[in-house]
């Protein structure tokens, strides 16, 4: 049964990443809770294929 509320899952994807012209892509999953959140999460995360830390916007 699913759990009914205000939390979602959402998919970060690198911002740099797609510029850099390598192979692959880094993205993480995590979870928000879309009341106090309404707008699109933009983290700091660690791009191992770049091998250091950047931007990661929520996509759809």
């Amino acid at each position: 049964m699913a759990k009914k509320g205000n939390r979602v899952q959402v998919i970060l994807e690198c911002t740099e990443h797609k510029d850099s012209g390598l192979p692959g892509t880094s993205r993480y999953i995590t979870v928000k809770n879309r009341k106090n959140t309404s707008e699109r999460l933009e983290l700091k995360k660690y791009n191992p294929i770049l091998k250091k830390h950047t931007i990661h916007r929520e996509t759809k």
